[in-house]
C-alpha cells in the first residue's frame, strides 16, 4: 500500500513539472515571437496550461492582451478562442453573468466562421452553467444541441461532460428514465476513456436511479460493480457511503441476512475511518432492519443515536428519514402519542426540503447585451431613419400612456381579487391541516383508550381467578392447621392429608410465582441478561418439582435430554420449562406419557415438551398465548390463571427465541422452544 501512495506521488510531482516545464517553455517562446496570429495561437496554448493548472489570474492577464492583439489583427479565431477561455474561467468563479457573457460573444465568432465544433462546445458549456442555476429547460437545449455535433465528430471528452450534463438535467427535472439513460451513455464513454473517478460516479448515479424506480435488484448490482471498482486507499469515504446504501437495498428487497451483513460491515468501516455521515446513513438503515425484525429495544437505540448525530451535522435528508422511523418505532411500541409527534415532525421537515429542493429560475436569461458602441457606430442615414421613427412614435404616446393606465387599473383590481382569494384558501387549508392533526391524535386517543380498557378487563379477571384459587388452597391450608392445631385427627389421618395439603401449597405456590413474573412483564421492567448454561441440567431440575404429581396420576415421564448449552436468561429459561412440565402434568391422565428432549436445529436449539394427555381444540390453539384470555381446569380439576403461557411467550421472546405448540385432541401436544445457542449478531 505504501508503494502505491509513494509512485502514485511520485507520478503526481512529476506531470506538475513537465506542466511547468511547458508553461515556462511557451512563455519564452512567446516573447521572442511578432505581433501576428501565430503569437496569438502560442498565447491560447498558454491560456490553456495556465488554465489547466487553475492559475486564473495570470491566465487572465494573458487573455486580455491576447484579445487586444486578436482584434488588432482581425483574427476571429483566437477571438473566439480568447473569448471562450475568459468565460471557462468566470464559470468555475461562480460569476455567470460574465460567463454567458464570454460564450455568447465566442459563439457569435464561432458562427460567423462556420465552426459547428465551436458552437457545440459553447453550447455544452452554458448548459452546465444553466443547469447549475436551475434553468434545467434551457440547460438541456443547449447540451442536447451540443451533443449531435460530438456524436457526429466522435469527440469523447466532451461526450462525456455533455452526457453527464443532460443526466444532472433530467434527474433534478424528475425524468428518471431519461437521466438513466443518459448515465448509461455517459458510463460507456468514461469506459472508453478509462475515466476512473467517472466511472465510479456514473455507476453510483445509475444505482440510486435504480433504487428511486424500486428496481431493487439492479440497484444492487451497480451498487457491488463500485465496490468492485473502489481502490482500497483512495476511496474509503466512497466504500464507506456504498456499504450502507447496498444494506438499505436488501432491506428493500427483503433479502435480511445480506442486509445485516453488509450494514453491519459498513457500521464498522465507517466508525473505523470516523466517517460521521456514513455512520449516520449506516445507523438509520440498521435501525430500519431491526425494525422489520422487532428487535425494537435495539432499534430503538441505534435510531436514537442516529437523531443525536444527524442534528449535530444537520444532514437533514437523513434526519427526515429517522423522524419516519422514529415514528414507525413508537406506533410499535403502543406509544400513539409520540409517534403523533414524529409524524409532525417528519412533514414540517419534509415541507422545508421541498421549498429547498425547488428548482429556482432564473428571471434573466437572455443573453447578455454588451454596448458595442465603439465597434459598430451609426451612419447618418441611420440616425435620419430613427428621428423620423420617433416622430411617428410622439403621435401614439398619448393613447399608449391612456391604455397603459387603464391597463393598470385593471390589474390592481384583479390583484386584489386574487390576494383576497389566495388569503381565504390559505386560511382553509390551514383550518383543513388543524381538523387533521385533531383526528389523528384523536384516534391515538381512543386507540390508548381501548388498550386501557382492555388492560382493565384482563386485570379485572386476574384478580378474580386469583382471589377465587386463593382463597380456596388458603382456606383448606387453614383448615388442616386447624384440626391439626385442635388435636381433631389422627396421626393415620394427618398423613393421609398431607399429599392434598401439599397440593393446594403447589397450586397457591404456583399461581403466585405466574402472577408476580405477569405483573412484572406489564410493568415493562422484565430486561434479559443472558448467558451460557446446560439446558439439560434445567430438565432435572424441574422435573424432580413434579415427581410426587406424576405418582398420583402414574404418569410415565421419560427424560430423552442431552447435554448441551444455550445463550439465554437462566432464570427465564426456568420459568419457561418449569410452565410446560406442570402443564404436561396437568393435562395428562393416568397412565400417559411425558417426554421432555432437546436438540440441535439450524444453529438453535430446540426444546420439546410432549404429552399423550388430553389435547387442545383447533379453535383454543390461538387463545393460548394471550394475556388471562383462555384457561382450563386439568384431569384432576386443577385450575389456572391463564397466565404461564402469555408469561412463556414473553419471556421466550425476549431471548431472541421463539414458541409454538402443535396439538390433536385425545391424542396428545407438544410445546416447542427454540433458543439461541450462541449470542446474536447486532
Amino acid at each position: 500500500m505504501k508503494q502505491l501512495i509513494t509512485l502514485a506521488a511520485f507520478f503526481s510531482v512529476l506531470f506538475c513539472f513537465s506542466q511547468t516545464n511547458e508553461i515556462d517553455s511557451l512563455a519564452i517562446q512567446l516573447a521572442y515571437q511578432k505581433q501576428d496570429s501565430t503569437k496569438v495561437d502560442t498565447s491560447l496554448q498558454l491560456i490553456k496550461a495556465l488554465y489547466t493548472i487553475e492559475d486564473y489570474k495570470k491566465a487572465l492577464l494573458y487573455i486580455n492582451q491576447t484579445e487586444l492583439l486578436s482584434k488588432s489583427l482581425n483574427y476571429k479565431e483566437g477571438i473566439a478562442e480568447v473569448n471562450y477561455f475568459k468565460a471557462l474561467i468566470y464559470s468555475k468563479q461562480d460569476d455567470y453573468y460574465n460567463a454567458i457573457d464570454g460564450y455568447n460573444k465566442s459563439r457569435q465568432y464561432y458562427i460567423d466562421l462556420n465552426d459547428t465544433l465551436g458552437v457545440a462546445k459553447v453550447n455544452n458549456s452554458i448548459g452546465l452553467i444553466e443547469i447549475k442555476r436551475g434553468n434545467y429547460r434551457e440547460g438541456l437545449k443547449n447540451s442536447l444541441s451540443a451533443i449531435n455535433v460530438f456524436e457526429s465528430k466522435n469527440l469523447r471528452d466532451e461526450l462525456s461532460s455533455a452526457y453527464n450534463n443532460l443526466a444532472e438535467a433530467y434527474y433534478n427535472t424528475q425524468q428518471i428514465d431519461k437521466a438513466l439513460e443518459f448515465n448509461f451513455k455517459a458510463l460507456n464513454v468514461r469506459e472508453q476513456l478509462r475515466d476512473s473517478t467517472g466511472i465510479k460516479t456514473s455507476t453510483k448515479n445509475i444505482a440510486m436511479l435504480y433504487s428511486m424506480r424500486k428496481e431493487h435488484r439492479k440497484a444492487i448490482e451497480y451498487y457491488e460493480k463500485v465496490l468492485a471498482l473502489i481502490n482500497p486507499a483512495q476511496d474509503q469515504d466512497l466504500r464507506g457511503e456504498i456499504l450502507p446504501m447496498i444494506g438499505e437495498e436488501y432491506v428493500q428487497f427483503k433479502d435480511y441476512s445480506k442486509a445485516s451483513a453488509y450494514l453491519i460491515e459498513g457500521l464498522k468501516f465507517n466508525r473505523d475511518i470516523k466517517n460521521s455521515e456514513g455512520i449516520l446513513r449506516a445507523l438509520n438503515s440498521i435501525g430500519n432492519l431491526n425494525l422489520k425484525l422487532r428487535n425494537v429495544r435495539t432499534a430503538e437505540k441505534q435510531l436514537n443515536e442516529a437523531l443525536r448525530i444527524a442534528k449535530q451535522s444537520n444532514n437533514k435528508v437523513e434526519l427526515l428519514k429517522n423522524y419516519k422511523l422514529h415514528k414507525e418505532l413508537d406506533s410499535t411500541k403502543g406509544f400513539f402519542q409520540n409517534a403523533f409527534y414524529w409524524q409532525s415532525q417528519y412533514y414540517d421537515l419534509k415541507e422545508e426540503l421541498n421549498q429547498q429542493n425547488k428548482p429556482k429560475i432564473p428571471i434573466y436569461t437572455d443573453t447578455i447585451i454588451v454596448d458595442s458602441s465603439n465597434e459598430n457606430k451609426t451612419t447618418n442615414a441611420d440616425r435620419e431613419a430613427a428621428l423620423l421613427k420617433e416622430k411617428q412614435l410622439k403621435n401614439l404616446k398619448l393613447l399608449t400612456y391612456g391604455l397603459i393606465a387603464a391597463f393598470i387599473v385593471a390589474l390592481s383590481f384583479l390583484l386584489l381579487i386574487y390576494l383576497k382569494r389566495k388569503s381565504r384558501l390559505k386560511y382553509t387549508h390551514e383550518l383543513e391541516e388543524m381538523n387533521a392533526q385533531i383526528q389523528l391524535q384523536n384516534e391515538a386517543i381512543l386507540e390508548q383508550t381501548h388498550h386501557l380498557e382492555e388492560t382493565n378487563k384482563v386485570k379485572d379477571r386476574l384478580f378474580s381467578i386469583v382471589s377465587h384459587d386463593l382463597k380456596d388452597s388458603v382456606s383448606s391450608i387453614k383448615a388442616f392447621l386447624d384440626l391439626l392445631k385442635e388435636d381433631s385427627i389422627s396421626k393415620d389421618e394427618f398423613y393421609e392429608l398431607i399429599p392434598e395439603l401439599s397440593e393446594n401449597a403447589n397450586n397457591a405456590s404456583l399461581l403466585l410465582f405466574n402472577l408476580l413474573n405477569w405483573s412484572k412483564s406489564q410493568m415493562q421492567n422484565l430486561e434479559s441478561h443472558p448467558e451460557l448454561f446446560n439446558i439439560q441440567e434445567i430438565f432435572h431440575t424441574k422435573m424432580s418439582l413434579v415427581e410426587q404429581k406424576v405418582e398420583q396420576k402414574s404418569i410415565v415421564l421419560i427424560d430423552e435430554s442431552q447435554r448441551d448449552f444455550v445463550y439465554a436468561d437462566k432464570s427465564m429459561v426456568e420459568i419457561v420449562i418449569q410452565n410446560l412440565i406442570t402443564n404436561a402434568v396437568k393435562f395428562s391422565r393416568v397412565g400417559d406419557i411425558i417426554t421432555v428432549s432437546n436438540r440441535d436445529h439450524n444453529g438453535k436449539s430446540l426444546i420439546c415438551v410432549e404429552d399423550t394427555g388430553v389435547g387442545i381444540s383447533k379453535e383454543n390453539i390461538d387463545k393460548l398465548f394471550k394475556n388471562g384470555s383462555f384457561t382450563t381446569v386439568g384431569t384432576k380439576n386443577e385450575k389456572g390463571t391463564g397466565l404461564g403461557l402469555s408469561i412463556c411467550k414473553e419471556l421466550v421472546e425476549l431471548n431472541n427465541g421463539r414458541i409454538w405448540v402443535e396439538s390433536t385432541q385425545n391424542v396428545g401436544t407438544k410445546f416447542y422452544v427454540e433458543l439461541p445457542k450462541i449470542k446474536p449478531a447486532e
